[in-house]
């Protein structure tokens, strides 16, 4: 499985930015698809997944609310609509795709940067 991702850019605190994660590869071997993050100096967080064929969607509580996951099977993204977006949201976005049977993401897109000015 390979991934994709697009759509980071710096934007003004309380604006919306959309990232997309593109699959390609073995995509019906894919569980789930997640979305991380890592800002400077930190470690790398989770912010929320989504199941590829159920679409349950689970969320980061530092992102509830203001983060929306979607997917679209037909086109194999992954989408991050952020809105209400905060300086702390800062940090360089990475997809990435967990295999069926596994507890682990196995396969990263590229990080897209997300920078929010205070």
């Amino acid at each position: 499985v390979q991934l994709q991702a697009s759509g980071g850019g710096l934007v003004e605190a309380g604006g919306s930015l959309r990232l997309s994660c593109t699959a390609s590869g073995r995509t019906s071997s894919i569980y789930d698809m997640g979305w991380f993050r890592q800002a400077p100096g930190k470690e790398r967080e989770f912010v929320g997944a989504i199941t590829w064929r159920g679409g349950i969607k689970t969320y980061a509580d530092s992102v509830k609310g203001r983060f929306t996951i979607s997917r679209d099977n037909a086109k194999n993204t992954a989408d991050l609509q952020m809105n209400s977006l905060k300086p702390g949201d800062t940090a360089v976005y990475f997809c990435a795709a967990r295999p069926i049977s596994t507890v682990t993401y196995d396969y990263w897109g590229q990080g897209t940067q997300v920078t929010v000015s205070s």
